[in-house]
């Protein structure tokens, strides 16, 4: 049986509207991770919360490093799901 795939969550904010940016990023992962992943989930939060996961480990957190550009969350989430893949321009 092989193994599961990766899970990616994107916890957001619904007190701050921030769902299109929540969208957005994961359009961005599924888009260049399509193989990849088994899923991108969205998770409504609240208290100003956007924090990306990867099978349960925090990878960004809002809070501590600002909002992600969708290239350093690509390179962080590949360091996790296809390390040694190249990103092409992302990585330039």
């Amino acid at each position: 049986m092989p193994a599961a795939k990766p899970r990616v969550t994107i916890e957001y904010c619904t007190q701050c509207r921030w769902l299109p940016r929540a969208v957005w990023l994961a359009q961005e992962l599924l888009t260049t991770f399509e193989g990849d992943l088994g899923e991108v989930a969205l998770l409504p939060g609240s208290g100003g919360v956007f924090v990306v996961r990867v099978d349960g480990a925090m990878v960004w957190d809002r809070k501590e490093q600002g909002f992600p550009e969708p290239s350093s969350v690509k390179r962080i989430v590949r360091d996790h799901v296809a390390p040694g893949r190249d990103l092409g321009h992302v990585e330039r």
